[in-house]
């Protein structure tokens, strides 16, 4: 990049957040600090308004080049959510591309929505690549999620639970959201049970913002907590084998199911996810039993083994052995 490109790039970058240090600048440029001073002092001289303040870096004089386009709050967010989201589902090229357009696009952007980006960034994680169905039914859902975590503000909800299937109304203070396994999950203290839990937007019945406020300040951040609960949590490699002709009917299920990779062999496929449940696959898995093959772990192929057992004897009539299921 010349020296021209570079203190274009420069100044729309003091446009994108309120103050931004010279390390940032001189590690996205690929030069040196000594470099980045002189650059400065050149945009000095030729008249645009930087302020340098020792410990915070350089910001633009409010007000300098006013904003031929305004975005309200709520589009502001939809910026950073796309940022994240194109992170993980576009190729690292395209990728690049669109966080140069963003710099650009958040250049226009008013101080308090610069603000509100850099406060919420670490709020939203999109920890799996896949398409997802399920944001369209979980949509309205997240806008007022996000909208509270902007805001600080407790969350009134109806709330369904998978198993056991029950309904309850809760309060919860949101701390996060995050993107796993094809679906959109909220972190939050919940006041209900007194403790954080995670919940899957698109299983609430009811979703509103209260006039309460709560602080952040005695909650973990989100990507804290994540690690905590990556750190407790036992994984298991699975490995399935799967015929060309076959690879079709796993294709909307496998990613809510742990899909890492998928490698061809001869004229098949051998797929691996990475699976928490032993339990929760066998059972998804099984209804795939006479198109894919479980290389490993043994664990799995002994409980496939068990259960088939026990469908047998159910429909002959006999009794099960359910103290072996977990």
């Amino acid at each position: 990049m010349n020296r021209i490109d570079r203190l274009t790039a420069i100044l729309t970058h003091l446009q994108s957040k309120r103050t931004i240090r010279a390390a940032e600048l001189a590690e996205r440029f690929s030069v040196s600090l000594r470099t980045i001073y002189r650059d400065v002092r050149s945009l000095e001289e030729s008249g645009v308004p930087i302020i340098g303040e020792a410990g915070q870096g350089y910001s633009l004089v409010e007000g300098y080049r006013l904003p031929p386009i305004m975005f309200s709050r709520e589009e502001a967010l939809a910026l950073l959510v796309a940022d994240k989201l194109v992170e993980k589902l576009l190729d690292e090229q395209s990728s690049k591309f669109f966080k140069e357009a963003l710099i650009k696009i958040k250049a226009v952007l008013k101080s308090t929505e610069k603000d509100l980006l850099v406060e919420v960034q670490d709020t939203i994680k999109v920890l799996k690549s896949g398409s997802s169905q399920s944001m369209n039914k979980s949509s309205k859902a997240f806008q007022v999620a996000l909208q509270a975590i902007s805001e600080k503000k407790v969350l009134a909800t109806g709330y369904m639970t998978f198993d056991p299937q029950r309904k309850s109304d809760r309060e919860l203070e949101p701390i996060g959201l995050f993107h796993s396994y094809e679906q959109w999950y909220l972190l939050a203290f919940c006041r209900l049970r007194d403790d954080y839990r995670t919940f899957r937007l698109d299983r609430f019945s009811k979703l509103h913002i209260t006039d309460i406020s709560y602080s952040t300040v005695k909650h973990p951040s989100l990507q804290s907590y994540l690690d905590k609960i990556a750190s407790e949590q036992k994984l298991h490699q699975i490995i399935l084998e799967v015929p060309d002709g076959s690879l079709k009917y796993l294709a909307n299920s496998k990613y809510n199911n742990g899909f890492v990779s998928e490698e061809r062999v001869g004229n098949k496929t051998e797929m691996t996810f990475m699976n928490s449940s032993i339990e929760g696959f066998v059972r998804w898995v099984i209804s795939l039993g006479d198109i894919v093959v479980i290389k490993q772990p043994v664990e799995l192929q002994d409980r496939l083994a068990q259960l088939l057992h026990d469908i047998r004897e159910m429909q002959e009539g006999g009794s099960v052995d359910r103290d072996f299921c977990p």
